[in-house]
């Protein structure tokens, strides 16, 4: 039941969304023998029945409430007229092995990329300081400042130089179990595809954790230990890291973009700001986009575990086996007690702005996420921190925070990022080229030079996925390829990288 008013998704829907910009007015006709009893805003959501307390609401087909109270239709139906359901329970969810569809392959698709000796591909051509510390952080802050004033200029074929700053390193309990995810995503980080292989760490000396386990045992001389004797005083201190950086930017420079196979792409898909148009057009989108990656042989990652939690059972029974489905439950499970330790919940998820947006509530909202992983077979699951080991579509285990999802994308490997977002946000990476989508062409129109792509005709019915999917996916091999800037590198809008720690301090 589509109109230029409203849009159902699935035909058990027995809720629709508002999409014109200026919402429905009272009184307005939107269905035969519906009309609407008070103003409802763009993206919010209006009964196409009577609900009576205890009935359930339908969206994509899947309950994303009860009413707690009469809801006539042709009405607003708000966040606080619903009462959220019980997250599908773990122990409960049977992994049934079914046969793929048949899916014909793409050939031929190449993009121009940076070729490391490790056989990954970069997207950018960066020189990337680590540290293991945050007590270096400010002389870390220091040396990129002087390397861009005097270095960078000398090296037209590096892109930038970036400080991998995080606040770990010392006044932790290295040895708790928990300590392995921003250990390893530290390390990760350093071996992103678009660093092109060149690791120099920046250390003090005393930390606990070892510099050397950044940098691995082939790249000792690439650590400058502040605490270094033979080093007196902060200038020569500087002038060492100089010298350091400067041998690096000579190897970096020297490298071309080449063509490379499209299978040599690690997109990362990610929403933040969303609203209900995310899983009406910004998400379908992204995930057409996504299946013809992954047949044309490259690698989508998918994350956020709150926002897939309530759609998990979609996820397991597209499982590639057995082992990939036990292993995306347990990191369900993990999340669930990591939670529980605080007193929280996949509930504490939905925020004051999705609530604006039209989202109710976390169910909802995860309905409408898992969408952008599209509808290929998930053949791995990674771990928070960890490195991708195969091609394909993988769900990577993270916090939905926006910033702390795409720290641990880079540390699987990512080397091209996909935003999705319906409220907006100047969200950005340095390391990796962001393409920010808009949900709604209304956002699209007031952040004409943040967002760099809209898929806001799909919910007004002027394109259709397919259509902007492909625009999408030569988007991504034009951006992959150098031919285009997306907003966020052209601004230069860049979030610092953000640990997930859930280790204790000491």
């Amino acid at each position: 039941m589509n109109n230029p008013a409203i849009i159902k998704i699935n035909p058990l829907d027995n809720v629709a969304i508002a999409t014109d910009i200026g919402g429905i007015r009272m009184g307005d006709m939107v269905a035969d023998g519906i009309v609407a009893t008070e103003n409802i805003p763009m993206a919010h959501k209006i009964a196409l029945c009577q609900f009576n307390p205890g009935d359930s609401i339908i969206r994509y087909g899947y309950k994303i409430g009860a009413a707690n109270c009469t809801i006539p239709v042709g009405s607003w139906v708000q966040e606080h007229m619903l009462e959220i359901p019980e997250a599908p329970a773990l122990e409960e969810i049977q992994y049934s092995i079914t046969t793929p569809k048949a899916v014909e392959k793409l050939d031929g698709y190449t993009f121009e990329g940076y070729r490391n000796e490790d056989g990954s591909v970069g997207t950018k051509n960066i020189l990337g300081i680590s540290m293991s510390v945050h007590c270096v952080a400010g002389f870390a802050n220091h040396i990129i400042t002087k390397i861009k004033d005097q270095l960078l200029q000398l090296y037209p074929n590096v892109d930038d130089v970036i400080a991998l700053n995080h606040t770990y390193g010392c006044g932790v309990a290295i040895n708790a179990p928990a300590a392995i995810i921003p250990i390893r995503t530290i390390h990760n980080l350093a071996r992103n595809p678009n660093l092109g292989g060149e690791i120099l760490v920046l250390a003090l000396g005393c930390e606990k954790l070892r510099p050397e386990t950044i940098a691995g045992e082939e790249a000792e001389t690439d650590i400058l230990y502040m605490q270094d004797e033979t080093l007196t005083g902060f200038e020569e201190m500087m002038q060492a890291a100089l010298q350091m950086a400067d041998r690096h930017l000579k190897k970096l420079n020297a490298r071309k973009r080449e063509t490379c196979q499209l299978s040599d792409l690690i997109v990362g898909m990610q929403c933040g700001g969303s609203d209900a148009f995310s899983g009406i057009s910004g998400n379908p989108v992204a995930g057409f986009a996504a299946d013809l990656i992954v047949r044309a042989g490259g690698t989508v990652l998918f994350s956020e575990v709150t926002e897939v939690r309530d759609a998990v059972v979609q996820l397991v029974s597209r499982s590639a086996d057995e082992e990939v489905a036990a292993k995306l439950i347990n990191e369900m499970k993990w999340y669930d007690a990591y939670l529980a330790l605080g007193n929280a919940d996949r509930a504490a998820n939905t925020t004051p702005g999705n609530k604006k947006g039209g989202l109710s509530n976390i169910v909802e909202k995860a309905l409408g996420s898992v969408v952008k992983s599209g509808t290929m077979p998930i053949v791995d699951v990674v771990s928070q921190g960890d490195r991708i080991k195969k091609k394909g579509l993988k769900f990577v285990a993270t916090p939905a925070s926006d910033f702390v999802c795409g720290t641990l994308q880079l540390a699987a490997g990512m080397n091209v990022h996909i935003f999705i977002t319906g409220r907006g946000t100047p969200y950005g990476l340095a390391m990796a080229p962001v393409i920010k989508i808009s949900s709604n062409t209304k956002l699209a129109s007031r952040w004409h030079d943040l967002i760099d792509f809209d898929a806001g005709p799909v919910a007004t019915g002027e394109k259709s996925i397919e259509e902007k999917g492909w625009e999408l996916f030569q988007l991504i091999l034009d951006v992959a390829s150098g031919k285009k800037k997306v907003a966020t590198d052209v601004l230069g809008l860049y979030n610092e990288l953000a640990l997930f720690n859930p280790g204790p301090l000491t």
